[in-house]
């Protein structure tokens, strides 16, 4: 790490294979925590190369405890978090809509961040229970369509980073590596990233990967499609824009958007959009980030065409009985 320390501090990047080395170490415990933090304090001094958030993300799926969920041909929708607009869960929500419409989901996530409620919050209050055990998120796709890997129990080299991030008190480069390192490589993947720097090293990322895919960013910051605004869009080889009349919707106010100031709250507006008593704003913006997660599994459908599939998901009820199969409710 010396040696990684001192080339980083002459003014030098690494390249993906070097990345990777240097962050596979920290993660089996080789280096001690002020070496670590200032690894991590130069990427903060200086923007980080796709190249070297290319090789941390080799080295952080690497480390993951891998499950084979293959065969189930699943999508993950996940978004980065980090855009502070403090929305309802509108990514998981989407889940449950793609596993309604017949699509496997093996949803990645976390406890919230930046957010009251993430993915991790919500689940888990509304009585999903987080496992590792294959037997158990197999049943969880074979009776609902969607399993949840919670992310601590599939990262176990997070014991040596965490305490560093903690101390730090600052983002790093890991706030938004989480959702390319779901441990069970689905095939299918919507990933939404807060800003544009995000949205290229993504989209650089990606490409060099076997996965079919859609990258989005609200050019208003959203890591989502809002519908408040236009969505840049990076699928494999293309690069593009949609606004809400491409959904056939209209532009939205984000104050409709809110998630509430707790995780009850945000509990609350999540039933209540899947049970068919979301307002006409919460609904179309689930059904378009469904809609366009459908379009990576089915390309050769029109958008259109998917969202009809999201709409009858949701107001049809099988989103709601997806979600009823894996938990308490009822």
């Amino acid at each position: 790490m010396k040696e990684t320390l001192q080339y980083l501090f002459e003014g030098n990047k690494l390249s993906r294979k070097q990345a990777k080395s240097a962050l596979i170490e920290v993660g089996k415990g080789m280096h001690s925590e002020p070496e670590f933090a200032s690894f991590l304090t130069v990427f903060k001094m200086r923007p980080i190369e796709s190249e070297e958030f290319a090789g941390f993300r080799d080295a952080m799926a690497e480390l993951s405890s891998k499950v084979d969920l293959s065969s189930y041909q699943g999508i993950d929708v996940v978004g980065t978090g980090g855009d502070g607009k403090n929305t309802f869960n509108i990514s998981t929500l989407s889940c449950f809509i793609i596993a309604g419409a017949g699509v496997n989901v093996t949803k990645h996530g976390n406890y919230a961040v930046s957010s009251k409620s993430g993915s991790s919050n919500l689940l888990e209050y509304l009585g999903y229970s987080f496992s590792n055990d294959i037997t158990k998120l197999k049943n969880d796709l074979d009776k609902g369509g969607f399993c949840f890997l919670h992310a601590p129990l599939f990262h176990p080299a997070m014991k040596h980073i965490a305490p560093v991030r903690k101390a730090l008190k600052v983002p790093t480069f890991f706030n938004v590596l989480g959702p390319m390192i779901n441990p069970s490589s689905p095939k299918f993947q919507l990933l939404g990233v807060n800003k544009e720097e995000n949205f290229s090293h993504y989209k650089n990322i990606y490409e060099t990967l076997d996965v079919h895919f859609a990258i989005v960013n609200s050019v208003d910051g959203y890591d989502e499609v809002s519908l408040t605004a236009d969505t840049h869009i990076a699928t494999k080889g293309k690069d593009f824009y949609l606004s809400p009349s491409d959904f056939g919707m209209e532009i939205i106010d984000p104050e409709k958007l809110f998630g509430g100031n707790s995780v009850k709250e945000a509990a609350k507006i999540f039933v209540d959009i899947l049970g068919g008593n979301g307002t006409q704003e919460q609904n179309n913006v689930v059904i378009a980030n469904a809609a366009l997660g459908l379009n990576v599994v089915y390309p050769e459908k029109s958008l259109m065409d998917c969202v009809e599939m999201a709409r009858e998901s949701l107001l049809c009820g099988r989103a709601m009985n997806r979600l009823k199969e894996i938990t308490k409710q009822r």
